[in-house]
């Protein structure tokens, strides 16, 4: 039986995570839907590629930290986004609704339905899951194909890693100073696990909710909401996570959402 032909371009991370499928079997299956397709080369700008590509659904197929910058270019373009779990984590998809550990289903988002959904932005770079500070960043990013393998391992591995964090980050958030050693700036809510983060139910609240805790285990977490938020560090900068990309971003920090920006196209119900 043949499949319908669509449009679309999708852009392959090879390089995507640890344990993947493999990405000629994933460029053939594309193809053979009549969409288009560039495999990242190392060294080359995914956001240029982007950039170029043909009018129509544009696509990435990567982990969570390679689709943003493509969502981004999608935006600047008017195009649909087509999102393909080919990473370690593919948190992003999994909040859509789709299976995470299936690429090749993935595909029928080209030929799918739209959904409109918010984006975040911290000092104008995009995000679509969410922007973790300090300690944090390096926690709740690990990596989920280890996380039941080696829970326990995992688990005393954050555990020092907190441990390690002297204190407080020394942060103001819209002005107020805050004692907090762990805050994650969310784009809509998530349910939050001591090491892990849990899915979000909606992506389209329009609400920014940061989340922060003190103390050497995050046990208890302050929630704020809104739709613009400035977080200021003393030491002008701080180390965060965008997406679970390691970043350096200097402060003050201001983070936006834009409600219904990005259109999304996802498997048909």
């Amino acid at each position: 039986m043949l499949t319908a032909r669509v449009a679309g371009f999708l852009i392959i991370n090879p390089r995507a995570g640890d344990e993947r499928p493999n990405a000629d079997e994933l460029q053939g299956e594309a193809e053979r839907r009549g969409v288009q397709t560039h495999i990242l080369q190392e060294g080359e700008d995914v956001a240029e590629i982007a950039r170029s590509a043909p009018e129509g659904p544009l696509g990435m197929a990567g982990g969570d930290g390679s689709l943003a910058p493509v969502a981004d270019v999608t935006l600047e373009r008017d195009l649909r986004f087509v999102a393909i779990p080919f990473g370690t984590r593919n948190h992003f998809v999994r909040d859509l609704g789709l299976d995470r550990d299936d690429p090749i289903g993935a595909l029928d988002s080209f030929a799918g339905e739209e959904r409109r959904i918010d984006v975040g932005r911290a000092n104008g770079r995009l995000f679509l899951n969410n922007v973790s500070l300090g300690v944090y960043a390096r926690l709740v990013h690990r990596r989920e194909h280890h996380r039941r393998r080696r829970a326990v391992l995992a688990r005393l591995r954050a555990f020092a890693l907190l441990a390690q964090q002297p204190g407080p980050l020394g942060l103001r958030i819209n002005g107020e100073p805050i004692s907090a050693r762990v805050v994650l700036v969310a784009n809509n809510a998530y349910k939050l696990d001591l090491f892990s983060l849990g899915e979000r139910e909606r992506l389209d609240e329009g609400l920014l909710h940061v989340y922060s805790a003190g103390g050497l285990l995050p046990g208890d977490w302050e929630e704020r909401t809104g739709e613009r938020f400035e977080i200021d560090a003393g030491a002008g900068w701080l180390r965060a996570a965008i997406d679970g990309e390691p970043e350096r971003l200097d402060t003050p920090i201001e983070f936006t959402i834009e409600p219904h920006a990005l259109c999304v196209l996802v498997p048909k119900g």
